[in-house]
C-alpha cells in the first residue's frame, strides 16, 4: 500500500550542477544550482531566484557553464551553493576553484569539476516557475580521465554526485542495471 506524503520534490536522482558565470568586475562565480537540468537533447534549463548574483551575470553576459560535481569535490559545490557572491565576491577562490575561459562562450570554467557544458543562453523567462534560463549546449568539456575508449564519456570515471532530497544529502551513484533501450527488451516489441 501506499502512503500519501503530499507535496514533495522527491524526483530521485538530482545531479549536483554548479553554473560559472563572470562577475560584473571579470571575477569568476560560481553557484550550485538545485532546481533545473537537460530539456532537450542540446538544452538546459536553470530555475533560478532572480535576485541570485549568478542570475544578474547570466542575464547580463548571456552566457554560462555548468560543471557536473563529482564526488572529491562535493564540499566545493556546496560551499558555493550556500555562500553568496554578493557578501563573499571571492567565494570560488576561498574554496580553492581555478577557473579559466571558456574558449565557446563569456564564462568560466573550473578546473576542478570533470564535464561541464558551455552553454549560451537562449531565452530568459519570468513565469508561473519564477526565473528560468534555457540554455543551448554550444560544447561539452570533459577530463581526460573520465572520456572512455570510444570516446564517450564514462559515468563510473566521473564519479558525479547527486543529491538525495528527502535526506538532504548528497550521494555516490551505484551499479549499472542495463542497458537503456535494451534492458526492456525482454517482454518484447
Amino acid at each position: 500500500m501506499k502512503q500519501s506524503l503530499g507535496v514533495k520534490a522527491y524526483l530521485y536522482p538530482m545531479p549536483v550542477l554548479v553554473i560559472g558565470t563572470y562577475n560584473d568586475d571579470g571575477t569568476p562565480d560560481a553557484m550550485t544550482m538545485a532546481w533545473g537540468g537537460l530539456c532537450d537533447y542540446d538544452k538546459v534549463a536553470l530555475n533560478l531566484e532572480e535576485a541570485h548574483l549568478t542570475s544578474s551575470n547570466v542575464a547580463k553576459r548571456m552566457a554560462f557553464t555548468l560543471a557536473v560535481a563529482d564526488c572529491a569535490h562535493i564540499a566545493e559545490a556546496d560551499y558555493v551553493g550556500t555562500v553568496s557572491g554578493k557578501t563573499v565576491p571571492d567565494k570560488t577562490a576561498r574554496c580553492g576553484l581555478h577557473a579559466v575561459k571558456s574558449e565557446h562562450v563569456d564564462a568560466p570554467v573550473f578546473e576542478e569539476f570533470p564535464v561541464t557544458l558551455e552553454c549560451k543562453v537562449l531565452e530568459l523567462q519570468h513565469g508561473i516557475a519564477g526565473f528560468r534560463v534555457i540554455g543551448q549546449i554550444v560544447n561539452t568539456l570533459a577530463d581526460e580521465r573520465v572520456v572512455g575508449a570510444d570516446g564517450e564519456i564514462d559515468s563510473a570515471k566521473v564519479d558525479g554526485a547527486i543529491f538525495e532530497t528527502s535526506g538532504r544529502t548528497y550521494c555516490r551513484t551505484g551499479e549499472t542495471l542495463g542497458g537503456a533501450w535494451d534492458i526492456g527488451q525482454k517482454f518484447g516489441k
